[in-house]
């Protein structure tokens, strides 16, 4: 008997949505289709998907044998499946028989009923465009003689049940886009008057949760929008919309788009930036200069960041930077000027020298802000460098080399769910370099899951195991020195992970815990590897791309004016962070009498006088955030407290914005003023509504991302390309791919990173970072 492997696999169609496809492969011998058991691997030359359904089920019947290896629960799905069947079959004819008979009792009035109903669903009274049943069309709307009497049928059943008026999703599409067999559609997208008995009958309903899913894919397909766009916060209220009284009114038109809804629209974003701007004045704010590069040019974007949140300004074509900094530094200016001087506490932007020497400018001409380091830019340079070292790098490219063949082989990819319960193998992170360590982290979290898997019998009998890139990955996870090394990796980058987690997070502002955190890394590489020359290879690599932002003033003052390190401190504090306080209170404090009396508040508040001493304030220390802290506890020394406010309130990254960049060029190839100007407020528009939705998106830290999606390939492309040319695939199926289903609990519960922290600075070797020479 022919091995079934060898015949051409037959893809399962998209209206095939029965549970049991999941959990069998489909192959062709000629014309014949046969299925076989993913489980078992017994082949089944006939009976359709119901005969595997009983297999899986386990049920005795002369159709099929038991499946012995069906995992219990999916055994226990095919049989409430199965359980469901009759009912609903019985349920189905009964409503058949309903339709027949309301059908034969109808008269000739009826059918005249209907046809007017049916004048009215035409979308454009001008076009006067209707498509029958029986997919036939006229111009009036008239319907021909030939096939009537099939018609009046049809529109009797249709007046019994409104759910016949909407298209077969499978339906091929006629000239006008509509599957055959459909009516016109509303200006709603769907049939007029056919939304609320849709959700009214019981039978139709996951029919018509088909139909409005097929419209809202054909919709996103058509306009070529990414697939990510359904979890923006605004397409469920617009569906609702749709679907409530709201969509009996006509859609808008293009120019209603680009005219008073755009302005509109404008109008609601400008007055949210101006409440989080009235909050400038009390905690400051960052300008933060964030560089993009699209297909053809260079842009910085320009936002300004407060604890309420980030805005964006605007955005500008850089060409003329890369060469000169002249021009970067007047359009900075330009912004600070139009933020307010005295609102700017620093200028945060990467550390590539037109940006450097345009902000030192800047620092210069305003006496009073900081120009700061993109501290995530500086985390990245670090993780970069130590996966240049040799012996990660060797780590890397074997589990690379394993993540690959996962990634590109259907049938390892189902497997790999099943054992690790829906849990990826790698991880995603903010950036590339950090998506190399989150990924290993993973790999040790699940060893044991592949482990069981490379040595179940199903492993043994998957073809895919005997190809080169299976015999590499059986060696790989069953090689012990391999995982040492992982775990020897993670336990020296954790720390350095912990802290950008810190610098990119939307839940408290970084400035206060920054600096510890950097000291807390390094601490941990010290007590890992003990001797100093094993340890000093790593601390030169992030003192090389560190060393600005660790003896940066507002970093310093960040870590000296958070109470859980301040009163944690034991013994004197090194000078570097005391200097580093009055050179703040220097710069920030332009009138020398609030600075002195903010140097006699320090004593206060370094011996814990007043309210600093309260039970509830020393309690207070770690459950509330810095400014929050300074807030209640310091208005026995307002001018301290109205600057620690401030300092404790800022960011230490420029990045997080993801642009529409095709949008930005073509503002940028717009030759009309007044288009331009449009196209402006658009894409302030956009970018605005995205950064207030991106707010809140870390909340959850299992936010689930495929890692073979586009939208993964900026971090995680090193980690699911194929290593050989894509047409060695050109029969795969995607198609069979299990729909992924992530339990997070698996996981465990999310770190905080700001408490893993803890309190104690007494190694006065990490204080100490020398200067390059």
């Amino acid at each position: 008997m022919a091995s079934p492997s060898r015949f051409e696999p037959a893809p399962i169609k998209s209206r095939k949505q029965d549970p049991a496809w999941k959990h069998c492969h489909v192959f062709k011998d000629g014309e014949k289709v046969q299925l076989k058991c993913v489980y078992c691997s017994k082949v089944f030359r006939g009976g359709g998907i119901h005969r595997i359904k009983e297999h899986l089920a386990t049920i005795k019947s002369s159709n099929a044998s038991p499946c012995t290896s069906v995992p219990p629960d999916v055994r226990d799905q095919m049989q409430e499946n199965l359980d469901s069947v009759t009912p609903k079959r019985r349920k189905t004819q009964k409503i058949g028989e309903g339709k027949m008979r309301i059908a034969n009792e109808s008269d000739a009035n009826t059918e005249l009923q209907f046809i007017g109903a049916a004048d009215n669903l035409q979308t454009s009274s001008a076009s006067g465009f209707f498509v029958s049943p029986e997919g036939t069309s006229s111009a009036t709307g008239d319907r021909k003689k030939r096939g009537r009497k099939s018609s009046f049928t049809n529109a009797n059943a249709v007046a019994a049940n409104p759910t016949l008026l909407v298209a077969d999703a499978a339906a091929p599409l006629n000239s006008v886009g509509f599957g055959v067999g459909a009516v016109p559609l509303n200006n709603t997208g769907f049939g007029a008057d056919v939304v609320a008995p849709l959700n009214n009958t019981g039978s139709g309903e996951k029919e018509v949760n088909n139909q409005l899913h097929m419209a809202i894919g054909r919709f996103l397909f058509d306009i070529g929008a990414p697939l990510d766009a359904v979890n923006s916060v605004y397409f469920q209220p617009m569906v609702d919309a749709l679907v409530s009284g709201a969509s009996k009114s006509p859609m808008p038109s293009q120019n209603d788009l680009r005219g008073w809804i755009l302005k509109n629209s404008v109008e609601e974003v400008k007055a949210d930036v101006g409440k989080i701007a009235a909050t400038w004045v009390k905690t400051g704010c960052s300008v933060l200069v964030d560089q993009q590069k699209t297909e053809t040019k260079v842009m910085f974007n320009f936002l300004v960041n407060c604890p309420e949140g980030t805005v964006f300004l605007k955005s500008t074509d850089a060409s003329g930077f890369l060469s000169s900094s002249d021009a970067l530094y007047e359009q900075l200016k330009q912004v600070v000027e139009e933020v307010g001087v005295n609102n700017v506490m620093q200028v945060i932007t990467n550390i590539e020298e037109q940006c450097v020497n345009a902000t030192r400018r800047l620092a210069d001409a305003f006496p009073s802000l900081y120009w700061t380091p993109c501290a995530s830019c500086c985390l990245d340079m670090i993780l970069r460098d130590f996966t240049k070292l040799d012996w990660i790098d060797t780590v890397i490219d074997q589990a690379r080399s394993m993540t690959r063949f996962v990634y590109n082989h259907s049938a390892v990819l189902n497997m790999v769910r099943r054992y690790t319960f829906g849990i990826d193998v790698v991880e995603p992170a903010v950036t590339r370099s950090a998506s190399n360590f989150t990924t290993l982290r993973r790999l040790v979290h699940l060893k044991h899951n592949l482990q069981s898997m490379v040595t179940s019998q199903e492993w043994v009998d998957c073809p895919d195991s005997k190809k080169p890139g299976g015999l590499e990955m059986l060696d790989i996870v069953s090689n012990e020195a391999f995982w040492s090394s992982c775990v020897l990796a993670i336990q020296l980058t954790n720390p350095l992970l912990r802290v950008l987690g810190i610098v990119c997070s939307k839940k408290q502002p970084a400035m206060g815990y920054v600096y510890a955190a950097m000291y807390r890394a390094k601490e941990t590489i010290k007590k890992e590897l003990v001797k100093r020359d094993a340890y000093m290879i790593y601390w030169e690599i992030i003192d090389r791309w560190w060393q600005q932002l660790w003896k940066h003033p507002l970093h310093v003052s960040g870590f000296y004016l958070n109470p859980k390190f301040f009163y944690s401190f034991e013994g004197d504090m090194p000078k570097e962070i005391h200097s580093g306080m009055l050179d703040c209170i220097e710069r920030l404090v332009p009138d020398i009498r609030v600075q002195d009396k903010i140097v006699k508040e320090l004593h206060s508040y370094k011996n814990a006088v007043g309210d600093f001493g309260r039970k509830m304030a020393i309690r207070a220390r770690e459950a509330l955030l810095p400014a929050e802290w300074w807030s209640t506890y310091g208005a026995s020394c307002p001018n301290l407290a109205r600057l620690a406010v401030r300092i404790l309130s800022q960011t230490c990254s420029s990045q997080g914005l993801n642009q529409n960049q095709a949008l930005f060029e073509q503002i940028n190839d717009v030759r009309n003023c007044l288009e331009h100007q449009r196209l402006r407020d658009l894409f302030f528009v956009r970018c605005n509504i995205r950064l207030k939705q991106t707010a809140c998106e870390d909340k959850n830290q299992h936010n689930y991302l495929d890692p073979i999606s586009f939208d993964a390939m900026s971090v995680l492309e090193e980690w699911v390309r194929s290593d050989v040319y894509f047409e060695e695939f050109s029969n795969s199926d995607w198609m069979v791919l299990d729909q992924v289903a992530v339990n997070t609990m698996h996981l465990g519960p999310p770190v905080d990173d700001v408490d893993e922290l803890g309190a104690g600075f007494d190694d006065y070797e990490v204080f100490d970072i020398r200067d390059d020479e």
